[in-house]
């Protein structure tokens, strides 16, 4: 990423950490996925309980790995080898002291902005666990909402449906046919414009381009 660029970056962070703390959301600026790391790390008590749903962005900075080897009590849907127990890690989740994810997109006043399929994912951001951290790329800041929902619905879910053994319209076209699929990764819209209690939720907002 060219200097140029990153110093834009910077100023615009600026601007959606002011947002996201108009609406009780904490927020902090990285310039580097270490730097990221290391303020994730700072913000999680060691012994804590930990999960998370899709979080490409967390694990592109090594926070998933961190946590795996860290000391913490960590629920792991990956770990499991029956669906059965898949379904109960998931479910222990919600009761988590802190759960980790990313974002699809966040608007420059601080709004978030996510879509799922499972929908455990938002599930968890809206309610359940007692803190939440979100790792966030540059990449994901739009706009507005109505620029969040075309960047969730026509990049970050067509890229997203590539990882998955499903049929959907965008897996073969790249972009949204507003289906109806049953395979549908798009079942839930999450629009978290305040949060009830402050403290909760704390998004990283890091200079690198993560996740899609």
């Amino acid at each position: 990423m060219d200097e140029m660029r990153r110093t834009r970056n910077s100023l615009l962070a600026a601007k959606v950490i002011k947002g996201l703390e108009s609406r009780r959301i904490s927020g902090y600026f990285a310039e580097t996925k270490e730097e990221a790391l290391k303020k994730a790390l700072e913000l999680i008590t060691e012994g804590s309980s930990i999960s998370w749903g899709g979080a490409m962005s967390a694990s592109e900075i090594g926070l998933l790995d961190a946590v795996k080897k860290g000391n913490y009590t960590v629920y792991d849907r990956a770990d499991a080898k029956t669906e059965e127990e898949r379904k109960e890690i998931v479910q222990k989740a919600f009761g988590c002291d802190w759960f980790i994810s990313g974002t699809n997109a966040i608007t420059e006043d601080g709004i978030l902005v996510n879509l799922d399929g499972n929908s455990n994912r938002v599930a968890c951001l809206a309610y359940g666990p007692e803190h939440v951290v979100i790792i966030a790329g540059m990449n994901k800041v739009t706009k507005d909402v109505d620029a969040a929902i075309y960047r969730v619905r026509n990049e970050a879910a067509p890229i997203n449906a590539q990882r998955f053994p499903i049929d959907t319209p965008c897996k073969l076209t790249g972009s949204c046919a507003n289906c109806k699929s049953p395979d549908s990764i798009c079942c839930n819209f999450l629009i978290t414009r305040i949060e009830r209690h402050p403290g909760r939720m704390h998004v990283i907002l890091v200079n690198d381009e993560l996740g899609f």
